[in-house]
């Protein structure tokens, strides 16, 4: 029993003692790896946690990376590995750090296994690259510390170590340039130029050897060994961030590094994810102590300065052939620039100093990798990932590729964003609304439908790359019916049917494989939200070229009418693929602005089937109208409501000056031009005035297709139906109201037709090379028609000026055109002989004899007088018109036109240097402290004061932005922007803290920018309402919480007079200290709850004084925003709202008494808007970004816009100002002269009749001509008014003085006769009285109010004659 009991125990012992000794076997392990490292830290150079005493040379290098890969690191951790060589042989050396490293395959460097092992299936990758030149030596010590750091940090368990290499495969390159390095010298700063070291061994800057999207040719590799190594490298991973750590300067440097006009400096090149890039760079910045400061002070460089320590690459200087712009083109991977310290080689004793001052920014730039989206793509079917599948975000043209296992991760700002994954052979998936928050990346999965892959061209086919340079000794092809080159042009080689999608990613692709002609722009959006895309294809992409017709095509109006919509796909190929090397092409896109919208309808396309021959499924849009009867028409009421598609076209052809259009259809075979309809809705020929010319355009399509021309389109399907030539007339085929052909016709300057493409609605994919090579001849000649006919200019000849929107009259043909903002216009016309008139308002008229031929356009100026604009009584007073002796300089008016041209505002935003993300809501504190901190850091340009304080005591604050905040400027104008007076809408506060953050961020950076706030004083009141902002939740879309201050007044309506009175504290502030200073130009007030904007009066009037002007401010800023000017805002319960242009009068849309708007224009006589930024009230913080980015044009259009109007001074004749003089204004609206006899009032273009009122003086009447792009300047002098009563001063003088003569003599000669009775009174002493009866008498009439006066006549005569007898002598 006990040998049993005993063996039954020790076996159990034996076990427990063995796992016992084992855990202290590994434990000791352990400890001794620890203190093996340790101990190795206490030798190296380089240590761990001790000082960077010195740098190490190549072998050094080399034997530190590997003790630290092989010895010190545990197992799993570390991978130290070459990429290859240097020209001179040195190894390329990287190191690997991620936890549970795969092992390599043996190194071969096949795809799946690169060099230095496997990916980590989900894991980032991450690359740090340093000493590209050999002599900025620092951050390659800098990176063998980082190293050291987490490999320590991860043996001593601290948690960011672990979590970072948990989560990251990081990859640390010291030295792309080993053998400048060994040349280099050690303290050798760069002060010299010296650039002993910079280059490698065969005397190449590896940083302009890479290849280069702006390159005139592609790079010679043969003599960089070390970026043919890195190039391969890459190809071999999928990085998705990564730094490259320079010297010479302190600043994290992004894409793109060059420009395509390759300019020293000053050109901001934006790249795609410039916010992207701007937030990384940020990241490192904001964690460096010196470049934070934005001054590195660098020796020879003091005055440089950079914003927030950031700067785009081109804007800094133009650097072609750089490594961060290729990592981001020809990669997924978003590199930033680093510059280290201002001296390049700094000597060993100031490692330890700048590795704490890079340690943080190094830790927080490579954390970076896990923001934005990140995800598997995979097979739906059976689950496997799909490694090369296309991650596209919509509205950034720039996609990345998933890696081997379908995972990848897409680096993005906070925001809302739709993504779609797309691969050949598989149905595009799109995945919509995606919400992308600050910190770890939202993760996002994609599973996709297997499909019937259709045959396409080797996918390893280069692409030809398009070339802005001119094709010499072409043929004008305008007449042609053939090219004449001998030139074979590139077909489109893939057909298929393009899901919404798919057709995205197509669009997408084409623009940004061909920036230099192509542009891809939205519209709009349809019911369902989708975007309604236009390929812009010129030569000049983005620009309105005065003289140069724009022209457009739209297809699939109908959503199972899918050729059209195929057909343009095809020709944005063709035109991209063969400008530059077909005359035909490159002579059209260099002379014609091309405008392509393939889908008009993309909803009723997605319910569309292949193969519907005459079927309706997916005709109509997602509210089931058909759009082609959903336009304004000339003989019809039409009672459905207008679509939102029908607004966004409606809205896009008032916006171009657009002068021929198609409209693709199918069901038929034939060119339909107008009328569509006529007045008694019959079938019946219903001809325009421009009949003969839509006959001509027709015909150059239809004849081009043989089919069409013949005239018999569908006989299996309609036998009898026959069209001569292939063209009909619309209302004689049949009655279509509504129609969007006549609409173009009638109310704007284009000629548009409708092309019935093909007897089948959606023929099956393999039909549609077929329609390709029956239409594309017709395509390209309709083109070409816009060349025909008359073209020119209508100037003013006072100053040479274009006239924008005179009008251009054929004799005999009751249809005008008016011209475009630079006064050029297109007409066309047939051949013949024609009597062309211009005429404008406030000109004469001019009348030519034209002849047109049929060889392209015959150009016709016109230049004219301005009418006679006498006053209307009196004389012309001294009034000098158009600043010649104004106050603004030609170079600000210059400054002025330009951002009012057309792109001019986008022109700045992409020059623009600094940017802002709002992120997040600020609390009452954070946006005093925001405040406080923009006046600190700008002191020179901002003052903030407060204006008063809420109820419950909050300031509320004011910020003027100007070049002399504190000082008092007349001559300029004054805008205010306000914003919180409901406190459950800080959308307005978020976009004015942006504004002015951004302000001043570009003050001295941007030329625009600076030059504006020299010339505006800019007053920002973020929060008028602070008290009820502090009770206000976040994504309460309706709430009224809030929404009034904390005694429960709307502070909207609390503007009730200009009486003094009770009213709440805040209104008491806004109107004391704000509006009654009455010295603002314009006010912009910012609100929610719908999409649009409001002009006085929110009260209801009968009339509205000066209505056109408010409407028009109104409308500026709608007009800037993307969507707000297609008035719908489409707000949950009222989907079906139509506001036109998204600007309404207040009263129309909310009536009410005491509105802040009412109370600036009545009292403080400054026009005020109210913008409601978005339909939610209380949105989402994730959505700030994107209404940042719609509202940031709009904003700084009222700062251009507030420059406008009529400006100038009023003097008296010896020069002396006249303040508070009256300026009226159309008889109507007053303003009043500032200090200085200054004056600004903002007025619609057109003319206005301006009287000026002061007393003492002789009013002046005048009427001026307000331009749309600059102000018109006003001297008015003044003479002293010479009337008095309407009478010359000289007779009033002469009578008042003979009058008062008279009345001087007639006093002297009264006062002597009562001189000489007053004596005969003193001869006796009194009067006696005979009988005191007579006495009581005399009292008794005194009285009793006697009509007798004591002094009548009466009274007197009747004592005269008793005077002898009533008297007693003395004597």
């Amino acid at each position: 029993m006990a040998g049993r009991g005993g063996g039954g125990g020790l076996l159990p012992l034996a076990l427990s003692s063995f796992f016992f000794l084992f855990l202290l076997w590994r434990r000791g392990a352990e400890a001794a790896h620890i203190k093996k490292a340790e101990a190795a830290a206490s030798t190296e150079p380089s240590a761990a946690g001790g000082a960077v005493t010195r740098y190490l040379d190549e072998a050094e290098l080399g034997a530190s990376l590997r003790r630290l890969a092989e010895d010190e690191a545990p197992r799993g951790l570390a991978r130290l590995f070459s990429i290859g060589r240097s020209g001179e042989g040195r190894e390329l050396w990287v190191l690997r750090l991620s936890a549970d490293l795969p092992e390599p395959g043996g190194g071969s460097g096949d795809v799946g296994d690169p060099v230095g092992g496997p990916p980590i299936p989900g894991r980032p990758q991450v690359k740090l690259v340093a000493n590209m030149h050999g002599d900025e030596a620092l951050g390659r010590a800098l990176v063998v510390r980082l190293a050291r750091e987490l490999v320590a940090g991860w043996l001593r368990g601290e948690p960011r170590a672990q979590r970072l290499l948990n989560g990251t495969d990081l990859y640390l390159m010291p030295s792309l340039n080993p053998d400048g390095f060994a040349r280099a010298e050690e303290g050798d700063c760069g002060a010299q130029q010296d650039l002993s070291g910079r280059e490698n061994a065969r005397g190449k800057d590896l940083n302009r050897s890479f290849p280069d999207q702006f390159g005139a040719a592609q790079p010679d590799l043969a003599n960089v060994p070390e970026v043919r190594a890195l190039m391969e490298w890459m190809r071999r991973n999928r990085f998705v961030l990564s730094g490259n750590l320079h010297g010479g300067s302190v600043v994290a440097s992004y894409p793109f590094d060059d420009s395509a006009v390759h300019k020293t400096s000053g050109v901001y090149s934006k790249s795609a994810d410039d916010e992207v890039f701007r937030y990384l760079a940020k990241a490192y910045a904001s964690n460096h102590p010196i470049m934070k400061t934005g001054t590195p002070n660098c020796p020879g460089e003091e005055e440089e300065t950079f914003q927030d320590g950031i700067t785009n690459g081109a804007q800094w200087y133009d650097v072609e052939g750089g490594m961060q712009d290729y990592n981001y083109l020809w990669a997924n991977c978003f590199e930033v620039t680093f510059e280290l310290s201002c001296c390049k080689y700094p000597p060993a004793s100031q490692l330890e100093k700048e590795w704490e001052n890079n340690r943080e920014s190094l830790l927080t730039f490579i954390e970076k990798v896990h923001i934005g989206i990140k995800g598997f793509v995979r097979d739906l079917v059976t689950g496997a990932g799909l490694e090369n599948a296309t991650i596209a975000v919509a509205g950034i043209d720039h996609n990345i590729t998933t890696d081997w296992f379908g995972d990848y991760h897409r680096l993005l700002v906070p925001g809302t964003y739709n993504i779609t994954a797309a691969v050949m052979g598989y149905l595009p998936v799109t995945k919509v609304n995606v919400e992308v928050k600050e910190g770890n990346a939202t993760v996002v999965d994609f599973s996709l439908q297997p499909s019937i892959a259709v045959p396409a061209s080797d996918p390893t086919q280069d692409v030809p790359l398009a070339t802005t340079e001119s094709v010499t000794n072409t043929t004008n092809t305008t007449d042609a019916n053939r090219t004449t080159s001998f030139h074979q042009a590139i077909q489109p080689e893939e057909f298929r049917h393009h899901h919404f999608p798919d057709m995205e990613i197509f669009l997408r692709k084409y623009a940004t494989e061909y920036p230099n002609i192509a542009r891809l722009y939205s519209v709009g959006k349809s019911v369902k939200q989708l975007e309604l895309y236009v390929m812009e294809i010129s030569d000049n992409p983005g620009i309105h070229e005065a003289a140069e017709p724009e022209f457009k095509y739209i297809a699939n109006m109908h959503g199972n009418e899918v050729v059209g919509r195929e057909l343009l796909l095809n020709l944005i190929e063709y035109l991209c693929k063969n400008y530059g090397t077909d005359p035909e092409v490159t002579d059209l896109v260099q002379n014609t602005r091309i405008h392509i919208m393939p889908s008009m309808n993309p909803d009723g396309y997605e319910k569309a089937h292949e193969g519907d021959r005459l079927g309706i499924v997916g005709r109509n849009n997602s509210n089931n109208y058909d759009l082609n009867r959903n336009f304004p028409d000339q003989f019809f009421q039409i009672t459905d409501p207008p679509q939102p598609e029908t607004l966004a076209v409606m809205s896009w052809l008032k916006t171009y000056p657009f002068v021929l259009s198609a409209n693709l259809h199918g069901g038929s075979l034939v060119v339909n031009y107008p009328y569509d309809d006529d007045q008694q809705g019959v079938a019946t020929y219903s001809r325009s005035p421009d009949d003969a010319v839509f006959q001509q355009i027709a015909l150059s399509y239809a004849k081009e297709n043989a089919r069409m021309f013949e005239g018999h389109p569908c006989a299996d399907m309609y036998p009898g139906e026959y069209f001569p030539h292939g063209i009909t007339n619309g209302a004689q085929w049949y009655n279509v109201p509504g129609g969007m052909q006549d609409w173009n016709y009638l109310n704007t300057n284009c000629f548009e037709v409708t092309i019935e493409l093909g007897c089948i609605k959606y023929p099956q994919a393999e039909e549609l090379p077929k329609y390709w090579k029956q239409n594309h001849r017709s395509l390209l000649q309709f083109i070409k028609q816009v060349h025909q006919g008359v073209k020119g200019f209508v100037l003013d000849a006072t100053d040479g000026r274009g006239i924008l929107n005179a009008t251009i009259s054929v004799a005999d043909i009751d249809h005008p055109v008016s011209t475009y903002k630079s006064g050029d216009y297109w007409r066309l016309l047939t051949q013949g002989t024609y009597k062309i008139t211009a005429s404008a308002r406030g000109y004469n008229s001019e009348t030519k004899t034209v002849k047109v031929g049929g060889k392209g356009a015959v150009q016709v100026n016109f230049t004219l007088t301005r009418k006679d604009s006498k006053v209307e009584e009196g004389t012309v007073p001294d009034i000098n018109m158009v600043g010649l002796n104004g106050t603004v300089t030609k170079e600000f008016e210059t400054l002025i036109k330009d951002l009012s041209a057309e792109n001019g505002l986008e022109r700045l935003l992409l020059s623009s240097s600094a940017d802002v993300q709002p992120h997040r809501y600020r609390s009452y504190n954070e946006l005093s402290e925001s405040l406080r901190g923009l006046n600190l850091n700008y002191r020179k340009i901002t003052n903030l004061s407060s204006l008063g304080q809420s109820v419950e005591f909050r300031h509320i604050w004011s910020l003027e932005i100007s070049n002399k905040p504190k000082e008092s400027e007349p001559e300029e104008p004054k805008i205010r922007f306000v914003a919180g007076i409901h406190g459950n809408a800080p959308v307005g506060t978020e976009l004015l803290l942006a504004l002015a953050e951004f302000l001043c961020m570009n003050y001295k950076k941007n030329l625009a920018i600076t030059k504006l706030i020299d010339n505006t004083r800019i007053v920002i009141v973020p929060s008028l309402n602070p008290d009820g902002r502090e009770i206000a939740q976040e994504r309460d879309c309706t709430s009224k919480t809030g929404l009034t201050n904390i005694h429960g007044k709307d502070l909207d309506t609390d503007f009730t007079s200009n009486s003094s009175g009770a009213r709440e504290p805040e209104t008491k502030a806004i109107m004391d200290n704000l509006i009654l200073k009455q010295d603002f130009s314009l006010s912009v007030a910012l609100d929610g709850g719908s999409l649009l904007v409001t002009y006085p009066y929110d009260k209801p009037v009968q009339t509205v004084e000066n209505k056109e002007t408010l409407r028009y401010l109104a409308s500026v800023y709608a007009n800037n925003h993307p969507t707000m000017h297609l008035g719908q805002p489409s707000c949950p319960n009222k989907s079906d709202e139509n506001i036109p242009g998204g600007v309404l009068l207040g009263a129309e849309w909310n009536s009410h008494l005491g509105s802040m708007k009412d109370f600036s224009l009545s009292y403080g006589h400054c026009p005020e808007i109210t913008v409601y930024t978005g339909c939610c009230y209380f949105p989402s913080a994730g959505q700030l970004p994107t209404l940042w980015a719609e509202n940031k044009k709009s904003l700084l259009s009222m700062l251009v816009e507030v420059h406008k109007g009529v400006y100038g001074f009023v003097r008296d004749r010896h020069g002396q100002p006249v303040s508070k003089a009256q300026i009226v204004l159309n008889e109507g609206v007053k303003v009043y002269t500032k200090e200085g006899g200054y004056f600004h009032v903002l007025l619609a273009p057109g003319y206005h009749k301006i009287h000026a009122i002061a007393e003492g003086y002789q009013q002046q009447h005048v009427k001026v001509l307000v331009r749309h792009d600059m102000a018109s300047f006003l001297h008015v002098q003044f003479d002293t008014d010479n009337k008095i009563f309407g009478l010359p001063r000289e007779l009033v003088v002469t009578v008042a003085g003979a009058t008062m003569t008279a009345v001087i003599l007639t006093a002297c000669i009264i006062w002597c006769v009562c001189s000489i009775k007053s004596n005969r009174h003193k001869d006796g002493f009194h009067r006696l009285r005979q009988h005191h009866d007579d006495y009581e008498d005399e009292i008794r009439m005194m009285s009793t109010g006697s009509k007798k006066s004591l002094l009548s006549h009466e009274f007197q005569d009747e004592t005269d004659t008793e005077e002898e007898t009533l008297y007693s002598s003395k004597h």
